[in-house]
């Protein structure tokens, strides 16, 4: 559905994506993940017709998004981060005249557009001026209109961005939904949803993609392996600092709950350093309420990947 190659995007003094390549397949849903700045958005825009790229090429559906812009935008629907809508339109009459915008018949603008209330969950405010709706709906109405015309891909650029947890569950099961009978290519900063969610993850830094592959696979390849949880009293003393010399220890990160301190630990692959941080704990006479061992997530890759320059 998807098939990128060697794509590049150059500004006077800063490239944004250097020589991507990668495919997506018909059915699939794609994570497109990476740090602020690393070139995810850049990718989308190119992808949906929005810029030119550098150099490269890519095509949708078999066409070329720079040769043939038209046929490919054809077959897909696209929702950008920020979801540029016409807040004095109600949203029944925003999305006919979208709908029409993008071609769909004369003759079926009621019926799909009636489809895509229904499955966006629209149809309670769809009298309503896309102005008075709350952040949540307008994003359900930017997703209805990347469906309106049956596209056979989605282009999601951070779809939950901006929502509150309740917002933010809503929108996922729509996208779980629509994974049932579309390709879609999510971008999200959510990586639970992620590795619950998609076939397969690009994870892109620095313009450059590191890794595509399975969740399982790149669970599997990375230099972490989960780690361990460590909630202590450790008084004026700098615990990460001393549990950053326990050896297998790769990074430790801290919150605070009053007194109490909770350590995330990072390690490598196949260590449980429960025992040494245990050890550690006794000799400081640190006061301990929790510690346990976590499985390994994507964010883990996440981090292993995007930080690796900095280890």
């Amino acid at each position: 559905m998807i098939k990128v190659e060697n794509l590049t995007k150059r500004y006077p003094g800063h490239t944004a994506i250097e020589d991507l390549s990668f495919e997506v397949g018909k059915g699939e849903i794609m994570g497109f993940l990476g740090p602020n700045g690393a070139g995810k958005s850049t990718t989308m825009r190119i992808l949906s017709s929005f810029m030119p790229a550098t150099s490269g090429r890519a095509t949708i559906a078999g066409f070329d998004v720079f040769e043939q812009s038209l046929q490919a935008r054809s077959h897909l629907g696209y929702m950008p981060e920020n979801v540029p809508l016409y807040k004095d339109m109600r949203v029944t009459e925003y999305l006919d005249y979208r709908a029409a915008l993008k071609g769909v018949p004369h003759r079926r603008i009621a019926e799909r557009v009636g489809d895509v209330k229904e499955l966006c969950g629209l149809k309670d405010v769809e009298k309503k001026l896309v102005g008075a709706l709350s952040k949540g709906y307008r994003q359900r109405v930017g997703l209805a209109d990347a469906l309106v015309h049956e596209p056979e891909l989605l282009i999601l650029d951070e779809p939950t961005s901006g929502l509150d947890p309740n917002q933010i569950r809503q929108v996922r099961d729509l996208i779980r939904n629509l994974g049932k009978q579309h390709t879609i290519l999510l971008s999200t900063h959510i990586l639970p949803e992620v590795e619950m969610t998609c076939s397969r993850v690009i994870i892109i830094n620095k313009g450059r993609i590191e890794a595509c592959d399975t969740p399982e696979n790149l669970l599997g390849e990375i230099r972490t392996a989960g780690g361990v949880l460590l909630e202590a009293r450790v008084g004026a003393e700098d615990g990460a600092e001393e549990l950053k010399k326990i050896a297998g220890v790769r990074d430790v990160t801290t919150t605070t709950d009053g007194e109490w301190q909770r350590f995330s630990l990072r390690v490598e692959s196949g260590a449980d350093l429960r025992e040494e941080v245990f050890r550690l704990a006794a000799d400081r006479r640190w006061s301990v309420r929790e510690l346990s061992q976590r499985k390994a997530t994507l964010e883990d890759v996440f981090v292993e990947i995007t930080h690796a320059d900095d280890v």
